[in-house]
């Protein structure tokens, strides 16, 4: 039985702890990959360091939220120690970077690898800070040029976190071609208003929508991208539990990224999937998961896709 699932480093399982969730401190990231994470990736990091929005920053709903953190880190410089103890647990550390240029891009990449990262994931795609995110990533010269600046700068590989908010989800990842994976898919912008207050929750306004509810947008992009590309690609968006992981794959991802599901289902939920592909591998005879890996594309026939929405 194999695991090999072809975005440039090796995995124990394909199931990573997505950008943005009890990522930002090195203890808690290692005790999540001890507790049975493939890989993990940071919280985003910037040049300096940022407070972020006043809360309230998060309202959840059932299995979805709504959050507008407003990129708070502790900056690039400041970053070292907490990359030293994560990777401390043997397994992959994916740091997640976010700039406003090409040259900015470069150099927190460059710092990443420097601080031990197994690869870098790109934020082109935050939908709720200005200059940054989906903004950078809404400019397809731009995105082409971080990619491609980023790409001769560091040797370790690259993952470029894409948008479903953007104008063209297929121009955005011709732009960030030279990725050797891309992430799909990021948050949907989203807001939420008090009824009784008569405003929005969020001291932002607006926020990301991550969780159950985006499960179908991002199975639909992963779907189109890959078939498309034919590139790598890691599905994050509402995947709760294995069967949404298992969609996620046939649909083209090669692994999958869980997030908003750990405050239901706690850290275990890594182990939990793990074991179920597992086991699904071997009831079903499976004994590479590349078998796995976009079979849906492969059994799509024109005559299928009749009434499907373009």
């Amino acid at each position: 039985m194999q695991f090999d699932t072809h975005i440039g480093i090796e995995l124990e399982n394909p199931f990573i702890l997505a950008s943005g969730i009890l990522d930002e401190n090195g203890y808690t990231i290692k005790r999540i990959l001890e507790s049975g994470a493939g890989a993990a990736v940071t919280k985003s990091i910037g040049s300096e360091e940022r407070r972020g929005f006043d809360p309230p920053v998060i309202y959840k709903e059932n299995n979805s939220a709504i959050n507008a953190i407003g990129l708070s880190n502790p900056g690039i410089e400041n970053y070292g120690q907490e990359m030293k103890i994560a990777i401390s647990s043997g397994k992959p550390v994916i740091g997640s970077i976010f700039g406003q240029t090409p040259e900015e891009f470069a150099m927190l990449a460059k710092k990443m690898q420097s601080y031990g990262a197994s690869a870098v994931e790109l934020n082109l795609s935050c939908p709720h800070v200005n200059g940054y995110g989906m903004e950078v990533g809404s400019d397809f010269e731009l995105v082409a040029a971080i990619v491609s600046e980023v790409k001769s700068k560091v040797n370790i590989p690259i993952y470029s976190k894409l948008s479903p908010n953007t104008s063209d989800m297929i121009k955005q990842a011709t732009a960030a071609e030279k990725s050797d994976a891309y992430v799909l898919i990021n948050t949907i912008k989203a807001m939420k208003i008090d009824i009784h207050a008569r405003k929005p929750v969020l001291s932002n306004i607006y926020g990301g929508l991550s969780g159950e509810s985006i499960k179908p947008v991002g199975i639909r992009y992963v779907y189109e991208v890959k078939k498309i590309t034919g590139k790598p690609i890691i599905g994050v968006g509402g995947i709760t539990t294995f069967e949404d992981a298992l969609e996620y794959m046939m649909a083209g991802a090669s692994a999958v990224q869980i997030g908003t599901a750990i405050s239901k289902n706690g850290i275990g939920i890594f182990n939990n999937m793990s074991r179920a592909l597992k086991e699904y591998m071997e009831s079903n005879s499976i004994d590479d998961i590349g078998e796995i890996i976009g079979v849906a594309i492969q059994s799509t026939t024109p005559s299928s896709r009749r009434g499907l929405v373009p």
